[in-house]
């Protein structure tokens, strides 16, 4: 979903994911196509107590990005 010519980037808000989004950005820049970050808080980030060996099942960090991405609602 572009809009206004812009890509809207969907991106976790740890300091990895923004990294990475911003290094899409500035080659995006570089092209001349405009972008925004869209920061999405996924279950991951949301259970900070819980170890990643307690976790069950998969998709803590990235379904609620696939879903923003299923819905239009980035890029």
């Amino acid at each position: 979903m572009i809009q206004d010519s812009n890509i809207i980037i969907g991106t976790r808000g740890s300091d990895l994911a923004l990294w990475q989004a911003h290094h899409l950005q500035d080659e995006l820049k570089k092209q001349g196509i405009g972008s925004e970050l869209k920061i999405i808080k996924t279950k991951g980030d949301k259970i900070q107590h819980l170890g990643f060996d307690k976790m069950e099942g998969k998709g803590f960090f990235t379904k609620e990005i696939e879903e923003a991405l299923l819905n239009e609602e980035v890029d």
